[in-house]
């Protein structure tokens, strides 16, 4: 028998005003869990069945695991609400790498995606190296058309995804076009 040194990987937490960026925790996934029986699940894929909600989120922790980036579970500081999902995401067969957020409904309208995607792609520019990043968004995905925009995303194209079909990619700027490059720069907490 050989030793084999475990396998690990670290998801460094980040801050902004009013939330933590956190790793995902089996706690989130009941909320996962109630949004993907809406309706408002189908840009990302769903509804899906609860089996396949627990697979998604095993998911996306593995692919900080893969890839060294990957979502964030976001809490929000006064109350530990769990308000969504934001991140860095680049699965198989994706064009590039992207900046994806996914709200609860009762998060949305309150600026806590545009804070959250700001910190992401802080951490992605500055702490990654990213020198571009995209946002896939269902045509007709208003509210996050709208966030991409106030982002500074510019419509770039078109990519068909496998389950929801036809997206639009929305391009964000590079770190030298951002206008304030230190916009909403997360505070990066190293996990223990």
């Amino acid at each position: 028998m050989t030793d084999l040194a475990p396998t690990t990987f670290a998801i460094p937490t980040l801050e902004t005003e009013r939330m933590f960026l956190r790793a995902m925790r089996a706690d989130d996934i009941e909320a996962e869990i109630a949004f993907f029986q809406t309706e408002r699940s189908h840009s990302v894929g769903g509804p899906i069945a609860a089996p396949q909600v627990w697979r998604a989120v095993a998911g996306m922790i593995g692919h900080w695991a893969l890839r060294g980036y990957g979502f964030w579970a976001l809490e929000e500081k006064t109350t530990g609400a769990y308000l969504g999902r934001v991140g860095l995401w680049n699965p198989h067969p994706w064009p590039e790498p992207e900046i994806g957020w996914t709200l609860m409904a009762p998060a949305e309208g309150k600026g806590f995606a545009r804070e959250a995607a700001l910190a992401a792609r802080a951490y992605a520019y500055d702490t990654l190296g990213w020198t571009t990043a995209i946002s896939l968004i269902l045509a007709g995905n208003t509210r996050s058309e709208t966030l991409a925009r106030r982002l500074g995303a510019r419509l770039d194209g078109e990519y068909l995804h496998p389950t929801v079909g036809a997206m639009n990619i929305w391009r964000h700027p590079g770190p030298g076009q951002l206008a304030h490059p230190t916009e909403a720069a997360p505070a990066i907490r190293r996990p223990l």
